[in-house]
């Protein structure tokens, strides 16, 4: 482990146990800064705080505009409320589609469907 000037081999030596090896991964979880095990330990983790604040901001600039825009607009236009920007960790909302109303044939154009099959 570079970070502690350890070497993961002195574990099969017998020079490091696994009581140590656990605290040093405690530890690499509370530095700062971003770190490869800790965003695949805990996906909130892929953005900095910084990065947090940027995205409620542009969030909270977005429904500004949108609530702007409503008042100030005639009463029948609809306009779409804006997404958030989507975080890591969160999940993904899925839209689901209604679905599309079958359309079926009538009784006399099946009865002529049969009709020309029978024909035939």
């Amino acid at each position: 482990m570079e970070f502690f000037q350890e070497d993961l081999a002195d574990y099969w030596r017998g020079r490091l146990s696994l009581r140590k090896i656990g605290s040093y991964i405690k530890s690499l979880m509370k530095k700062p800064g971003r770190s490869t095990l800790l965003m695949a330990i805990d996906e909130a983790t892929e953005w900095t705080p910084e990065m947090y604040v940027m995205a409620r901001i542009s969030d909270g600039m977005e429904v500004s505009n949108y609530l702007f825009l409503q008042a100030n607009s005639a009463e029948n236009t609809d306009i779409p409320a804006p997404d958030p920007i989507p975080r890591p960790g969160e999940p993904v909302k899925v839209i689901q589609e209604k679905p599309k109303p079958e359309d079926f044939a009538s009784g006399h154009e099946v009865a002529a469907f049969f009709g020309r099959m029978n024909s035939m």
